[in-house]
């Protein structure tokens, strides 16, 4: 009778703990994928304290709305803003610089938690090549409707609207897609998903899977990844009304058929280097793979500017996307 008791006694407290560690996942997955109207957001889970981490493991993140504080003056005199619709009532905001109707169009997206400034810097490099650029906010995030994330599943979506907008209502003559981590994983799920088909890619700092991305996250805290990584992303998932195990870019990749560039950080601790790698081997067609060491989950644009100006440039060409586009000073 004693071992039974105690029998039953350790498998409530089993049972209890594994509802307690669903409950934080839950609401660790809900404060990752839905943005709050005001506050700070929390920092990079490697510079938290010890009671800070602590309070984000059981509290969850606080993410803010990412919102848009710049004009589209920012960008360049001939820039303007617009929107357009989405799938299921999303409305969708964006910045249109055009060069010329004979340029290409290069249409830019976001990573997670940020909005379309966050790639200003790249489409600058993309003006000064002589390309039009569409810098596209996905849903939740800048001048679009809604308040939450799908960490790139249904911002593929978002991406096949820009994509069916651009061809309507800016005719170029190629287009072109840039995204960085959500914005490349949204992509390569536009291509797969949606039958989007560009004429060349770009993906910067991708993640292969939507698992691995998040068990990253528990070792940046110093923390194991099991089994709180996979109840996140099933939580998470459930939240949104979709498999979030099945949000993987390197399952995407297999439908790729136009020319693609990858570029990836050799310090990347998100995404890791040979996780980006698998992502690349997994494209059967054209396609391009430039590491830049010491470089972690950042725009690499900004710490090698005249490395991933050159780098572009070398595959827009070969890509042959290069209508107006000059050549390098050093050619000149």
């Amino acid at each position: 009778m004693k071992f039974k008791r105690r029998l039953g006694m350790v498998a409530a407290v089993l049972v209890a703990a594994f509802a307690a560690l669903n409950l934080v996942a839950y609401r660790q997955a809900y404060a990752m994928t839905h943005f709050v109207a005001g506050g700070s957001r929390t920092a990079r889970p490697e510079t938290l304290s010890f009671g800070r981490k602590l309070k984000t493991l059981l509290c969850g993140v606080d993410l803010p709305r990412p919102r848009t504080t710049l004009s589209p003056a920012s960008l360049g005199p001939a820039c303007r803003a617009l929107a357009f619709d989405g799938a299921n009532g999303v409305r969708l905001g964006a910045w249109y610089c055009p060069v010329s109707p004979e340029s290409p169009l290069v249409i830019l997206f976001h990573g997670y938690g940020d909005e379309k400034t966050g790639t200003l810097n790249e489409a600058r490099v993309f003006l000064e090549l002589g390309l039009s650029v569409l810098l596209v906010d996905f849903r939740g995030s800048g001048d679009s409707s809604e308040s939450y994330t799908t960490v790139g599943y249904d911002e593929g979506e978002d991406v096949a609207a820009a994509v069916g907008y651009a061809k309507a209502s800016l005719p170029h003559s190629k287009l072109v897609l840039y995204g960085i981590s959500m914005g490349a994983a949204a992509e390569l799920r536009a291509v797969h998903s949606c039958g989007v088909q560009p004429d060349a890619m770009i993906a910067e700092a991708v993640f292969d899977r939507m698992l691995t991305t998040v068990r990253h996250r528990f070792e940046l805290m110093g923390l194991p990844s099991f089994p709180g990584a996979a109840l996140l992303v099933f939580w998470g998932g459930r939240e949104a009304g979709f498999n979030a195990f099945g949000n993987n870019p390197v399952e995407y990749a297999a439908s790729v058929r136009c020319p693609i560039l990858f570029l990836h950080g050799a310090a990347d601790g998100r995404a890791r280097l040979a996780e980006a790698r698998q992502v690349y081997e997994a494209v059967p067609g054209r396609k391009w793979f430039k590491e830049f060491v010491d470089i972690g989950h950042a725009a690499i644009v900004v710490h090698s500017p005249l490395q991933w100006k050159e780098t572009v440039r070398q595959f827009l060409k070969e890509a042959h996307v290069e209508a107006a586009l000059p050549a390098p000073a050093s050619q000149r």
